[in-house]
C-alpha cells in the first residue's frame, strides 16, 4: 500500500497550491479519503474529506478556500488550496480509510510566508 503526496512548497499569502496524493496497493474507489495537516506544536487537523460517492466536507477554517476532489481513473486525490494564509503552514498528509483499515502518506510541507 502506498500513498504518495506531492505539490507542496513555498507560497506567499493569497497564493495557491494543488496537492496530489497517488494511491496504490488497495482499492482506491472503496476508501474514504482525507487530507490532514499538522503544524509544529499543534494537533492534527482534518482539512478536507471526500466520500466514496464524492461528497465533501470541510472545517470552517478552510471552507471556501480549499477543494478536495478524486480521480478514480488515476487513483488520485487532490487538494486545491486557494487564498492561502500563514496559518495554513503545516505538513499535509493524505489518509485513506475504510472501517478499521487506515493508510497514511508520508506528508508534504506547505509553507505560506510573506
Amino acid at each position: 500500500v502506498q500513498l504518495v503526496e506531492s505539490g507542496g512548497g513555498l507560497v506567499q499569502p493569497g497564493g495557491s497550491l494543488r496537492l496530489s496524493c497517488a494511491a496504490s496497493g488497495f482499492t482506491f474507489s472503496s476508501y474514504y479519503m482525507t487530507w490532514v495537516r499538522q503544524a509544529p506544536g499543534k494537533q492534527r487537523e482534518i482539512v478536507a474529506a471526500i466520500s466514496i460517492g464524492g461528497q465533501t466536507n470541510y472545517p470552517d477554517s478552510v471552507k471556501g478556500r480549499f477543494t478536495i476532489s478524486r480521480d478514480y481513473a488515476k487513483n488520485t486525490v487532490y487538494l486545491q488550496m486557494n487564498s492561502l494564509k500563514p496559518e495554513d503552514t503545516a505538513v499535509y498528509y493524505c489518509r485513506a480509510s475504510r472501517g478499521g483499515d487506515v493508510y497514511w502518506g508520508q506528508g508534504t510541507q506547505v509553507t505560506v510566508f510573506s
